[in-house]
């Protein structure tokens, strides 16, 4: 098991596809699924996985209509769970801790709430892009009790722009050999842009903080 979560961290799917075969599509619905779905598992890869999944599919190794409906269907549940994991018992989460720490850190929390505040019900939408906000915005909108039919058509919505937009930017952009032989620095990148706004927001709150 550490192992297989070795080698998930590092995408490496030639490795997943020589050892698990076609149970790949089960361990990519699983990764997504936990990614979005579980509160304390913010740092499983998100969008260079879609990305890089996209890619294979068009080297063959999957196939891109079932790879696009289980992603889907993997964010889409994840969130869901997330929302009612917050809603029902987001507070005692909130106050657990594991070796005298908050499993939940304060300041992912108070980012998210920020984002929320900020961009409004569009957050559900947006936040499919950020990594560690799109993890604790389901839940912060199930602490917040939001209606869940307004938060369950913008997750909709969301899960279809991000989970289409980066496989299907994997599958075409796969024929481009320099990407095909550079796939590592290629996923490296897309979790550099991908986290690039929480990075401007952090310089922004410290620079701020300077100023005052």
């Amino acid at each position: 098991m550490v192992e297989l979560f070795k080698h998930i961290l590092h995408l490496d799917f030639e490795w997943l596809f020589q050892n698990y075969s076609d149970v790949v599509y089960i361990i990519l619905f699983l990764v997504i699924f936990i990614e979005t779905g579980l509160v304390i598992m913010p740092f499983l890869p998100g969008d260079s996985l879609l990305f890089t999944a996209g890619l294979f599919a068009r080297l063959g190794y999957l196939n891109l209509s079932y790879l696009l409906l289980l992603l889907f269907a993997a964010a889409v549940l994840g969130d869901n769970t997330n929302y009612w994991l917050g809603r029902k018992v987001g507070l005692r989460v909130l106050q657990m801790k594991f070796r005298g720490k908050k499993i939940v850190k304060e300041e992912y929390l108070t980012k998210t709430h920020t984002f929320f505040d900020k961009y409004g019900p569009k957050t559900i939408i947006l936040a499919r892009f950020v990594p560690i906000v799109r993890t604790f915005t389901p839940f912060v909108a199930g602490i917040a009790e939001m209606n869940y039919k307004k938060f369950l058509s913008f997750d909709v919505l969301g899960g279809i722009i991000w989970i289409g937009s980066l496989t299907l930017a994997g599958y075409f952009l796969g024929e481009i050999p320099w990407i095909r032989e550079n796939i590592e620095k290629v996923a490296l990148g897309i979790i550099f842009i991908s986290v690039l706004p929480v990075i401007i927001e952090i310089l922004k709150a410290k620079f701020s903080k300077t100023k005052s």
